[in-house]
């Protein structure tokens, strides 16, 4: 919770103390009240003196004054919590999301993507929840508590006042008991809330793959379980909540039967002779119902912190979850240099390179060797899992590597700063991703770096990208709407999409993974030689399956396990690459291998 904290603003802080001075104000408006019943009581014990109506009236306006300011000082607190709640979560929000944008692939994997969504939005709203109420009754309860005590001792009844300090040392050992009883149980429930979130995400992003399978009753029977598991948890913590309110009413009950009784006791043992031992007995019994009052008001407080138990195990948890992703180190650290520090502009190297992931035993990646001039086009071919996309995500820093050295303008990637470093590079991935909003926001995206006319940039764009035809076809042209993932495009449109994407940043490096493979052919051949015509100042690095995307490549590099077995044009490797010999003939004939 004190990392939490530190999401609090100086302003948020301010407003915090400000509302403290207002619970104050409320708490001592409260317990002023009960000064003027008993002024009332002892009036009327005087009987018809001079003057006794007419203060009864004064002392019950000035009851009812009391009443309405403590309730407006009430809503102007409520106000206050409530602002400052919405400005905490707003602000944990913000770090959460920025920090879960600066994680590598391999923290990512490390909470899963369902938690993180959970820890960003249903986390949140448990520590806000929290900010709500408790910044009202955190506070109030032992002002009011320490108060009202203060004010019970200076009565001078002994008995009444270890009567309600047991009742007090019940009602703490009582909480206690509560709150260690279901802690555990709350950080279970935060964890089945992430399998049920990854339970529901899987299924409906898989929708058509269910449908198709007509495996309906299997995904329910799986969202079942951990619904059903998650029930339990909650039943488990709600039933030991339900303990809380009737405990607490036969806690009050008992204490204003015990106050009764023991001041019937008191009352009855004064001397009853005279008229001034009748007004005396009165005053005690004003002096009784006022301590009822201040009693009253010390186990309400408890009742108060006693709401706060309902939610607070929960954020407890919550913000531990929290912490965990704001505490997590990041394994990419920036650098210092910035793309104009570069040397060989637009150069990659692999020197040695050698990659695992985080944990695993087995390289993925060994000992690669090559290196790209700037213009010149470099393949990757293999074997699904020989490593070829890994070896892509290295240049932009999704993942260190392991050993050796990758060169980017003839400087290590890991001197440059972050940001600098994949701005220069175009990357493409191997699955399109589009975003919601228009077709020119996909575009223009991100720090593109264009400067100049971004509407003839963004035609010559989607024209290389042989996008352009499909666009124009559309209600809105490049503005029209784009759904949130593309599903309102086809994979091939995605891809199109995705290389002008690339094609507008206009970048020293362009990063292909895979990147045609929804493309026909005849398509992906004019896209080729658009690229290789308006693009010829860039390097690019391409991984493909299919032998005519790269066939024309100033250097193919050939992987089978992680290990280079073959490296050199298309009729080199044709000569001396077996690997690459059985990947050509499984998809062209001789006479389409010998052509252009």
């Amino acid at each position: 919770m004190l990392r939490v904290l530190k999401e609090v603003k100086l302003r948020d802080w301010i407003t915090i103390l400000v509302s403290i001075g207002f619970i104050t104000l409320q708490v001592w408006l409260e317990l002023t009240i009960p000064d003027y019943m008993n002024n009332i009581i002892k009036e009327i014990n005087k009987g018809q003196g001079n003057g006794s109506i007419g203060s009864i009236w004064q002392n019950g306006g000035l009851m009812l004054a009391l009443t309405l300011a403590s309730l407006l000082a009430s809503v102007v607190t409520g106000y206050i919590a409530a602002r400052v709640a919405a400005n905490v979560s707003m602000n944990i929000r913000g770090a959460v999301f920025n920090k879960v944008e600066s994680f590598s692939m391999d923290e990512i994997s490390k909470f899963s993507t369902p938690s993180l969504i959970t820890r960003t939005t249903n986390d949140v709203t448990q520590v806000q929840m929290l900010f709500t109420m408790g910044l009202q009754v955190f506070f109030k309860a032992p002002i009011t508590a320490i108060w009202a005590i203060s004010k019970i001792y200076g009565k001078n009844y002994a008995s009444l006042t270890i009567l309600v300090g047991s009742i007090i040392a019940f009602l703490i050992v009582f909480v206690l008991v509560i709150v260690l009883a279901v802690l555990p149980k709350f950080k279970k429930v935060q964890a089945l809330t992430d399998n049920l979130n990854n339970v529901t995400r899987e299924n409906l992003t898989g929708l058509r793959v269910v449908r198709a399978y007509n495996a309906e009753d299997y995904e329910e029977e799986k969202f079942n379980q951990a619904n059903d598991k998650l029930m339990k948890n909650y039943l488990f913590t709600n039933t030991f909540l339900s303990f809380i309110n009737p405990v607490l009413i036969v806690a009050i009950n008992f204490l204003s039967l015990g106050i009764y009784y023991l001041g019937a006791h008191i009352i009855n043992g004064m001397p009853g002779e005279t008229i001034g031992d009748f007004v005396g007995r009165g005053n005690t019994l004003a002096d009784i119902m006022v301590f009822m009052s201040y009693a009253m008001q010390v186990v309400m407080s408890f009742l108060m912190l006693v709401m706060i138990l309902f939610i607070l195990p929960r954020a407890i948890v919550s913000s531990k979850r929290i912490k965990e992703i704001l505490d997590t180190d990041n394994k990419i650290k920036d650098g210092g240099l910035t793309a104009l520090d570069g040397k060989d502009l637009g150069t990659v190297e692999f020197r040695n390179v050698s990659f695992k992931y985080p944990d695993a035993e087995e390289y993925v990646l060994e000992n690669i060797n090559f290196k790209a001039n700037r213009g010149d086009t470099i393949a990757f071919i293999g074997s699904t899992g020989s490593g070829k996309s890994t070896l892509i995500n290295l240049i932009p820093r999704f993942y260190d590597i392991t050993e050796g050295e990758v060169l980017v303008n003839g400087n290590d990637v890991r001197d440059y700063k972050v940001n600098e470093l994949r701005n220069m590079l175009g990357y493409v991935p191997q699955k399109g991703v589009l975003f919601s909003g228009s077709v020119k926001e996909n575009i223009n995206f991100g720090e593109n770096g264009f400067i100049g006319n971004v509407d003839e940039q963004l035609d010559k764009a989607l024209e290389i990208a042989q996008a352009k035809s499909f666009v124009d076809k559309m209600d809105d042209k490049v503005d029209s709407h784009i759904a949130q993932g593309g599903k309102n495009v086809s994979g091939g449109q995605k891809q199109r999409l995705s290389i002008a994407r690339a094609v507008y940043k206009n970048p020293l490096i362009y990063i292909f993974d895979d990147s045609f493979s929804a493309l026909d052919y005849k398509t992906d051949k004019i896209l080729r030689k658009e690229l290789s015509l308006k693009t010829d100042h860039a390097t690019s690095l391409i991984v493909a399956q299919r032998i005519g995307t790269i066939k024309n490549a100033n250097q193919i590099i050939v992987l089978e396990e992680g290990k280079v077995v073959g490296q050199g044009t298309h009729n080199e490797l044709m000569k001396t690459c077996e690997v690459y010999q059985e990947i050509a003939y499984s998809q062209l004939s001789k006479e389409e291998l010998s052509n252009d």
